[in-house]
Parts: C-alpha cells; structure tokens; sequence
C-alpha cells in the first residue's frame, strides 16, 4: 500500500510526480514500461485486457489487464513514422524501410536473391520551375553567383526563394503538389507504354513477358516542391523468381522513362486561374544500380538513401509538422447550431485556422505557399483536393512511400515477423520458468482494447529522457568506443 506523501514543498510537477510514482506498489514495472518504448516522445495509453486460451483444452495460457499496472494504463508506441515527432519510433520505421528496399534489390525477405542480376534503375523525377528562384549553383552543381547579384552561402535562407514573389506561380507550385501523386500513378503507366513502343512490341506481349516493379520515396525541395526517388526493376512474367527477357535491359528502361517523363501529364481547369498543366520537370536522372560494391549507387546506398527521406517531411522546405486547420469546425469557420443555421466556430474565430498562419514562425516563401493552398481550398472546383487541410504540406497530399505489389515484402509483413519475435522470446522464457511449453496454432486470443490519451504522466516523461540519454550514449560508444577514464 502506498504512503500519504506531502509534496507541497516539490515545485516541479515532474519530481512530484515521479516521487508519486516511485511510491507506488511497483515502481521496477513503471519503469519497464517506460524503457520498453525505447525513447518514444508520444506513447498511447490504453486500458483493456486481453486473454489467450488453447482451444483443445480451454486452459489459460495467458492473460494481462491494464488495470492491474501501477498506473492503470497500458503504455505502447506512437509508430509514427516523423522524424519531428518521434525520433524512436521514426528510426524502427526508417529501418524497416531499409529492409523492404533492400530486399527488392538484393533478395531476402522472401525475395529471391537473383533480383540483383535484374536490370534496375534509380530514378530521380522533379517539378517544373514555377519562377526563378535565388541559388548558389549551375545545373552542373559548380558554385556561381546568383542572379540577383549576390553569391549565396549554403545557409543562406534566401536560397531557393523566389527572385521575384509578385510573379512567381504560386497556385502552379501548390496544384502541382497536389496532384504530384497522380503524377507518378500516370508516369508507371505511360512508362510500360513507353516500353513496348521503345520495343517495338505490343503492350500486351510486354505484360505477358515483363513485369515492372517499383519503390519510391517523396522528398521536398527547399523552394517547397516534393519531387520523388525511385528504384525501378525489370522482372519476368511471374515477378522476381523469375529473369526478364534478354531485351529487357537498363538502357531500354532509361529511354522509357525519358519518353513517360515528356507524355505524363494532367490538365487542370478552372474558372477562377485558367488551365493548368500539371507534369514533370525537364531535369531528371536515370542512374544504375549495381551489386556487391561495384558502382557508384550500391544496393545498401540506395536502401539508406530512401529510409532516410521516409521519415521526413515537409519540414525540409522551412514548413510547419501539424495541421492548420480547426478540427472543431473542419476547416469551415462555422458549426451548425441546432437550429439548422451556421454559427461562427469560437475555437478559430470563423477563419477556419487552428493557428493564425500570419503568425506562424515561418519564411514568407512558404508562408505564400500555405496561404494560396488555403485559398485553393475553398474554390469549388478544388474542393475534392481539400487543400486547407494539407495547407501545411504545401498542397502535398500523396504518401511519402509506396510500392508496386510484386516489388519485396511489406511494412506489415515484417512487423508481423517482430511480433513472432517477440513471442517467440516470451515463450522462451516461460520454458526457462518450467512452465508447460504451448502450441501456438491452437491458442485462441480474444481482447477489448479502449484508447484513453496520448503522452507520459510528467514523471514518466523524466524517465523517458533517461532512457533517450541511455540509447544514445550506447550509440555514441558504438561509434566511437568507450571514452579514456
């Protein structure tokens, strides 16, 4: 049973409720919880239960029910895949996309390893300038002065603004962002239809002897427009187990996809800007990809190099990581009352914004984005795009990764395998208990599972910043060993 305490002397709410903690029946269990998250900045905190029975002879082999924690809640991770948001879980999510990369290139995971003998490609596709903008380099990469006169650092914030905002194409760079995704979905069509024609063969004899495969990654540009990495691969007929033809080679590839870059596009109308054509940038790149270390762009740089952009996001581009848009009224600036009328939304004032984006701490390059992306919005032809909503992402609304089906496994795949892990180690340990050992395939699990908020108590907050100091010292000493004493 825990003590009365008097804290009125503690002043921080932390230590006062970490000494809460610490007084409760089981504080080790608090602490495991905690050290469980590895350093997750925004757990869930569930209550429930959960029961497992072996179905032939109705026994209990497991049960847990939050309420029996110190705390009454179950801590678990966020999974959120943001750097900005959660760093710990944004590494288990980096990882496993560095897995799912690499396994379409160099076999594993259920992947044949004769994937690296496929011809591949990695694929770099931009946006189209929208205006000039200030820079610091040629197109050759070879520094340069600007042509506003200056020669920019490299942290220069001025770098890749507009030279002239009262002409730049502001609602061309938002609708662009919009629509980047159905940019890419047509570019994978006319890219096999640019194959065949480059082939001199039909598509349908292509599908029956090709397949093509494809992962790729979004990444934003500072002037605030994503453009996307991409690991292409020729397959057979059946997928990866089997070879593509001999006339399925890097170099056809490289001029499909030059010719899917220049016949992909989209056409926008509207009444209140005109038309607009939606389609890539005249700078792309179609680089190989080789094995084992023989070339410049290897299996394990290109896997790095796309886990790393996956868990980033618009942040790059100088924007802000949340929503602007009041969730009370959607957006709208009004509730309906009960009366049927509308009635202006108290939480926003009737502007629709959680945040004031005049007030947003911000470039005003980017602030210009999010404000035409707001206004787009509410025209009624892009209505359907919901612009308010991904005003902060600069009108982006697309995944930051996808795949092809037949490309390698799945996220959900090898977290399943983690969750076989994990169980795997807790039957382990009830063997060395010398508890009965359980056949999994006749275990029946039933649960009721209710989410109660997100976050640490501000005492588990402190021992959460223990563990983050812990794991990235261990980190450091790996890199760089144990310091001199």
């Amino acid at each position: 049973m825990s003590r009365q305490l008097d804290l009125r002397h503690v002043i921080s709410p932390g230590l006062r409720d970490l000494i809460e903690l610490a007084n409760t029946h089981d504080f080790d269990r608090v602490q495991e919880q905690v050290r469980n998250l590895r350093g997750c900045a925004n757990p869930v905190n569930l209550h429930g239960w959960t029961i497992t029975t072996d179905a032939a002879t109705k026994e209990v082999v497991r049960s847990y029910r939050s309420e029996d924690e110190p705390t009454g809640r179950l801590l678990t991770t966020c999974g959120n895949r943001r750097a900005s948001r959660c760093p710990a879980c944004s590494r288990v999510y980096a990882a496993d996309t560095y897995h799912l990369i690499r396994a379409g290139l160099s076999g594993g995971k259920n992947v044949a390893e004769t994937v690296r003998d496929h011809p591949r490609a990695f694929v770099t596709l931009t946006a189209p300038s929208f205006g000039p903008v200030h820079r610091n380099t040629d197109s050759a990469g070879k520094p340069r002065r600007c042509r506003c006169g200056t020669q920019h650092a490299d942290d220069d914030p001025a770098l890749s603004t507009p030279l002239n905002p009262a002409t730049y194409d502001y609602a061309g760079a938002v609708l662009w962002n919009a629509h980047a995704g159905q940019l890419w979905a047509r570019f994978t069509t006319y890219l096999r239809r640019a194959l065949a024609e480059h082939l001199g063969i039909t598509q349908k004899a292509l599908n029956s002897a090709l397949r093509v495969s494809f992962a790729k990654v979004a990444e934003y540009q500072k002037r605030g427009l994503v453009h996307f990495h991409a690991v292409i691969r020729f397959d057979g007929p059946d997928g990866h187990t089997t070879p593509p033809p001999a006339w399925a080679t890097f170099d056809a590839l490289k001029a499909a996809v030059g010719l899917a870059v220049e016949r992909a596009r989209l056409t926008i109308e509207s009444d209140s800007i005109g038309e607009r054509v939606i389609a890539w940038g005249r700078r792309f790149k179609v680089d190989p990809i080789t094995a084992l270390g023989d070339g410049e762009l290897t299996d394990s740089k290109v896997a790095g190099y796309v886990a790393k952009y996956a868990t980033k996001n618009a942040e790059g581009a100088g924007t802000v990581d949340r929503t602007l848009m009041c969730r009370p009224c959607a957006g709208r600036g009004y509730l309906s009352g009960p009366d049927g009328f509308h009635d202006r939304c108290p939480d926003c004032d009737g502007t629709g914004q959680a945040e004031p984006i005049k007030a947003l701490p911000i470039q005003q390059h980017v602030r210009q984005m999010i404000r035409t992306a707001w206004d787009l919005g509410h025209l009624p032809e892009f209505a359907h795009l919901k612009l308010w909503k991904w005003a902060h992402m600069l009108g982006f609304r697309g995944h930051f990764s996808s795949k092809s089906r037949a490309y390698s496994t799945t996220l959900g795949a090898l977290r399943d395998v983690r969750r076989a892990w994990r169980l795997a180690q807790a039957e382990a340990a009830r063997a060395r208990a010398g508890h009965p050992t359980t056949d999994e395939t006749t275990l029946v699990t039933a649960s009721s599972w209710t989410y109660l908020a997100s976050g640490y108590r501000p005492g588990e907050e402190l021992l959460a910043a223990q563990v983050r100091h812990d794991l990235n010292e261990a980190d450091r000493i790996k890199t760089e060993g144990e310091p001199w004493l």
